[in-house]
């Protein structure tokens, strides 16, 4: 379940979003809810997506959006507009698309990968992941990885940092001698800052709550400096472009602060381009005299022509999606033949283990070697006694889940395996 920059608005978007800080708390609370047997999230600036298991679909989606007005402390009624449901291969697919790039708003953008890799870790942390998803995100991270190294997928240097300094440059020119003010000194603060040097910014000031982290983006670029965040209005007062992508919950620009600042810079514009979701700048600053502001939905058209070459890549990209799609259905559909399996060869490995001891108590004349063939020779009855029907019940279990529980449940009662044929 979830919504992204193809369904809603940056603004529903924002109200929706989770602090950074709290996400392994709403994983943990997530993964109580009865229906819920695995979960995981996935946020970015373009989206909100849950991912997870269900014992009943029904119930496990009530549960989710009972989770999403609980945790959140009000209610989603408003997403009904925007959310969409995508159940089991359709669900599949779109986590393909979304690790690869497919799915993002600038296609291929580099980030999303590092995004997904993070839930993953996230979901580990919480405890929320189980067999299912655990497989289904590694995959997912490999086809991602395979689309970046094998096709032009990530070719050229677009991502939302890019776009956010072409942009910048698209309206207000040359950025070579401006000055300009960093807000957030995350990864994506810091890779803006790396880009807003390459364009030739006299002047780059990182804005951060830590002063440590702002001081760190600064060192790393060699000519910025860093600033402390009761600092913001001198800042902003000095500065041609503001771009902001922190993490805060609340405005971090306001009416308040840049009306101050452009008071100190009468007849001087200011451009701030915000790129972080839930936004950094109140709508509202747009208002004040002088004041441009664009925010992640407006960067869309900035990158269409060099997205082209990117574009030129995605049936290869379809193809590798597919194959590591196909991957995870043989595995996923070959669960129901685990429980029985590995009965049946722990019943026979049992057996095996108390008929050499038998025999070595009866025997005890045999050499250590005769002992070593006579082990291996049991080994080999065993292996090739089993083989064949744990190769078709798995096998079965790909094809035709409805037959491979029917197998599972003769073996079960041929061998009095009291294994459960059924998923967990």
């Amino acid at each position: 379940m979830g919504l992204s920059h193809n369904t809603a608005p940056v603004d529903v978007r924002e109200s929706h979003a989770f602090p950074a800080h709290k996400m392994g708390e709403a994983l943990i609370a997530l993964r109580d809810y009865e229906a819920v047997h695995e979960a995981l999230m996935l946020q970015t600036c373009g989206r909100l997506e849950i991912y997870a298991e269900l014992e009943d679909y029904e119930v496990g989606v009530g549960q989710i959006r009972q989770f999403l007005g609980n945790f959140r402390h009000g209610g989603v009624e408003d997403m009904d507009s925007y959310m969409y449901t995508l159940l089991g291969s359709q669900a599949v697919d779109h986590l393909f698309r979304v690790s690869t790039g497919l799915d993002s708003m600038l296609i291929g953008e580099a980030e999303i990968l590092s995004q997904v890799k993070d839930a993953f870790v996230q979901g580990q942390r919480a405890q929320s992941l189980g067999k299912t998803l655990h497989s289904l995100f590694r995959e997912a991270i490999n086809a991602g990885k395979t689309a970046r190294s094998q096709t032009d997928i990530g070719g050229q240097s677009v991502s939302i940092a890019t776009a956010a300094v072409n942009f910048a440059i698209a309206h207000v020119g040359d950025l070579r001698g401006t000055s300009v003010v960093v807000v957030g000194a995350g990864k994506m603060g810091s890779l803006v800052a790396r880009r807003l040097k390459a364009a030739g910014c006299s002047e780059i000031v990182v804005v951060n709550r830590t002063h440590q982290r702002a001081r760190d983006v600064a060192d790393a670029i060699g000519t910025g400096r860093a600033v402390d965040m009761p600092g913001i209005i001198e800042a902003l007062s000095n500065a041609d472009i503001i771009v902001t992508s922190t993490g805060a919950s609340e405005f971090v620009l306001t009416t308040e602060n840049v009306g101050d600042a452009m008071r100190a810079r009468p007849n001087r514009p200011l451009f701030i381009v915000d790129i972080a979701v839930p936004r950094d700048c109140d709508p509202d600053v747009a208002s004040i005299d002088g004041v441009s502001v664009v925010d992640v939905d407006g960067l869309r058209g900035v990158v269409d022509v060099t997205l082209e070459r990117r574009r030129e890549a995605i049936p290869m990209v379809e193809e590798i999606i597919a194959e590591h799609t196909e991957r995870f259905h043989r595995w996923y559909q070959s669960r129901v033949a685990v429980p029985v399996i590995s009965s049946l060869v722990q019943r026979a490995e049992t057996i095996r283990e108390s008929e050499l001891e038998r025999l070595f108590a009866r025997c005890p004349e045999l050499t250590e070697r005769e002992r070593m063939l006579i082990t291996g020779m049991s080994l080999t009855v065993i292996s090739k006694l089993l083989h064949g029907a744990i190769t078709k019940i798995r096998d079965k279990a790909i094809v035709n889940r409805a037959e491979a529980l029917t197998d599972a449940n003769i073996l079960n009662e041929l061998f009095d395996l009291h294994a459960n044929a059924l998923d967990e």
